[in-house]
Parts: C-alpha cells; structure tokens; sequence
C-alpha cells in the first residue's frame, strides 16, 4: 500500500511517500500553508498524483503524551483535508520526527526529512512483521 505522510505546520507542510509495497519513504515536497483552500488543493493533487491509498498526519503530541494547541489545531487541518481527499486520513504520533529530521544531513527540506521520519516510523509500525 502506497502511503503518503504529512509533518503538518501552520507555514510549511512536510510531504513524504512510500513506495508501492509500503516498505520505503521518500521526502518529496513542502507545501507552503497547508490548511488553506490552495493548500488544501494542492495536497488533494498530491494524493492523486502519487496514486496514495492512506495519508498520515504527524500528531505532534507533549512529550507526556498530552494534546497542546498544535495537536488541536493539527486536529483541524486533518478534519479539513479528509473533506478533500478520496483515501483514509490517519493521526500518529510524531513525536521525535523533527529532532531525527534536523540530525539527518540533506540537501532536501527539512519539513520533508520530518515526513520522511514520520512515514518510516509509521510503516514500521504497521509492518504485518512487527505485529
């Protein structure tokens, strides 16, 4: 299953993709202020494009495990975005992600190196072969 991540932020959005068998991520974009009707768009033409059957938000959690107005407002944005897309829109915990991302020398942005974080963690977890 080809899975598209999402490292949400009011400015700039993190975009990685998997490849088809949901083994590998890749960072692929940014998208600039995502929660808006543009970038709403522009991430629904993403989906499509990529030919994604699941999106993963980034849920950016305290370190406690608490829900803070960005966790809200993340909360929001995936509310939005599932009234755009045609594929399930998941949260997970990102916790970590842009800490990993800023330890990972590229080229590539830095919100799109979260994302890449954020999907590999993610299929990890859902591998059949950690369950």
């Amino acid at each position: 299953m080809k899975v598209m991540a999402l490292d949400f932020g009011s400015a700039r959005t993190g975009v990685a993709v998997s490849d088809p068998t949901g083994t590998l991520a890749r960072p692929l974009c940014v998208v600039e202020r995502a929660a808006s009707e543009a970038g709403l768009a522009e991430l629904a033409r993403l989906v499509r494009e990529e030919e994604a059957e699941r999106v993963v938000v980034g849920l950016p959690l305290t370190m406690r495990g608490a829900r803070g107005e960005q966790a809200e407002a993340t909360e929001r944005f995936v509310e939005a975005l599932r009234g755009v897309v045609a594929v399930p829109v998941v949260l997970y915990d990102e916790r970590f992600t842009t800490d990993l991302a800023r330890r990972t020398p590229s080229a590539t942005p830095e919100d799109a190196r979260a994302a890449a974080h954020l999907l590999t963690s993610y299929l990890t977890w859902a591998s059949p072969a950690t369950a």
